[in-house]
């Protein structure tokens, strides 16, 4: 049976990896096992052991500190900006962990590409946007 903080660490891995863009591929290769094996800790399948969870925060470019962020908090606690939510306005916070979505991880990754006038643009445009839905 998995374990929540197993498959805590696995989302926090698979979730840095497509941040840089790497594949499992490149990270088993890094860490010096099979991709199977990355596979196994981003679902939780398998525990990740502390060197090896040492030797993939050196791979991925994070602190050990980084797979464990999180771990005690509800996933309906967790506001859009990752923050645990207030909640003091009544509305309901996400039931999901909007980073654990491919779809987004890929858009902060190309959001990071851009060069910084464009960039700060589009998060200006998008905040205001933002606060014109609401």
């Amino acid at each position: 049976m998995k374990h929540h903080v197993d498959v805590h660490v696995g989302q926090r891995i698979r979730r840095r990896r497509w941040m840089l863009g790497m594949t499992q591929q490149q990270l088993g290769d890094a860490v010096g096992i099979k991709f199977q094996q990355i596979q196994k800790y981003e679902t939780g399948m398998n525990r990740v052991s502390a060197s090896r969870l040492y030797d993939i925060a050196t791979a991925l470019d994070v602190p050990v500190s980084f797979f464990f962020e999180g771990v005690g908090v509800d996933p309906a606690e967790i506001a859009v900006d990752g923050d645990v939510a207030a909640n003091t306005n009544g509305d309901a916070a996400p039931t999901t962990d909007i980073f654990s979505e491919k779809e987004t991880l890929e858009l902060i990754r190309c959001y990071y590409q851009m060069p910084e006038e464009p960039r700060r643009r589009l998060f200006e445009l998008t905040r205001s946007l933002s606060r014109a839905a609401a």
